[in-house]
């Protein structure tokens, strides 16, 4: 492994990125082959794993924390807050980015890595009830603590991202060190304007989904079923639905991108891989196994370098800055995907205001 840099941090990973998403009820709800493949990644030298506070509701935490115990300190170890996790999921308090969460959210994670501090803490999306400031205080509490050492936000547009750093500037709080957003061969829309906002700002970027859930394994074909009743493609209709036009079309591109990668004699999975690490703005990309089969294979593809020949080629294929389906963008603005805030109230209305 090359190691690289999260930002200004200092923080040294490696270019592969351990993803705990798949571990625990999501995906393989076998903790000791969870453990198996966290301590394989970390023999081939990976040292980055991230994980979240709502996959599979903490379990994925209390797996990872099992496979750290007696490693901790040569992990660099990322989680996440923002998504429900109460009892109550009709409770609007047990969620989101306020101080009142976030503090409450961070002792829970604690509890289940097993761990005294987090070395990367991340707003898991955006909130538009909570005002960035609040958010930044309060993680900015957490960094001076000694509970997390860096922070950053996931799947946060470029207008965000610059608001958090010119309030982090005014209030003096501590900024967003990196940002994880969705991006692949299919999900090109953040080279426009969120890496560059990145190098603008030296954020460093931790790539999720580069093989487009799965997509870019090859997993999805004009002549096979998608099981819509179980895994992520029930959970996300709209990514996999193979009677919506977009995800129809990403079949078409996949027997193009598999002739690309036949003719740098590498596989599909490990062509898309090596795109999304190539990039000069990202420092890792993550991985998610769900099986110790899908690791090794994954760790085969470390050493996978693309020419300007054949990124130039990717680029005819998929054109860059877009993404093929708008639901791989990993989050709408609350202004579209909720109606009424594009509407006046009635009395407004009435008056002719």
């Amino acid at each position: 492994m090359r190691y690289r840099t999260i930002g200004n941090t200092g923080i040294q990973v490696s270019p592969y990125c351990l993803g705990a998403m798949m571990f625990g009820a999501w995906g393989n709800p076998d903790h000791e082959e969870g453990v198996r493949i966290i301590h394989r990644a970390l023999a081939a030298g990976i040292n980055f794993v991230d994980t979240a506070d709502v996959y599979s509701r903490g379990e994925s935490e209390e797996i990872v924390a099992k496979a750290l115990k007696g490693r901790r300190d040569s992990v660099v170890l990322a989680t996440k807050v923002h998504g429900q996790m109460g009892d109550n999921p009709h409770d609007p308090n047990q969620q989101g980015n306020s101080r009142r969460w976030i503090i409450h959210e961070v002792e829970q994670s604690l509890r289940r890595l097993g761990t005294d501090y987090i070395d990367l803490y991340q707003v898991h999306r955006p909130d538009p009830d909570t005002d960035i400031s609040e958010t930044l205080s309060a993680l900015s509490d957490l960094v001076h603590s000694g509970k997390v050492r860096a922070i950053g936000s996931s799947t946060f547009p470029a207008e965000q991202i610059v608001e958090a750093q010119w309030a982090a500037e005014r209030g003096g709080f501590q900024s967003f060190r990196c940002e994880q957003p969705p991006y692949s061969l299919f999900a090109r829309g953040i080279e426009s304007a969120v890496l560059p906002t990145c190098e603008r700002y030296g954020m460093g970027v931790i790539a999720w989904s580069p093989l487009g859930g799965g997509w870019l394994t090859g997993r999805y074909r004009k002549d096979r079923d998608v099981d819509m009743t179980t895994g992520r493609a029930a959970r996300l209709p709209a990514r996999f639905d193979p009677g919506i036009p977009q995800n129809r079309a990403k079949m078409d591109v996949i027997e193009q991108l598999e002739e690309v990668a036949a003719a740098c004699g590498t596989s599909l999975t490990h062509l898309a891989i090596a795109f999304v690490i190539t990039h000069p703005a990202v420092t890792s990309a993550i991985i998610g196994p769900r099986t110790m089969e899908q690791l090794e294979d994954l760790l085969d593809g470390v050493d996978v370098e693309l020419d300007d020949a054949t990124l130039d080629r990717l680029d005819q294929v998929v054109p860059p800055g877009a993404n093929m389906n708008p639901a791989d963008a990993g989050w709408e603005p609350p202004a579209i995907s909720q109606p009424w805030r594009r509407r006046r109230p009635p009395k407004l209305r009435s008056a002719g205001t």
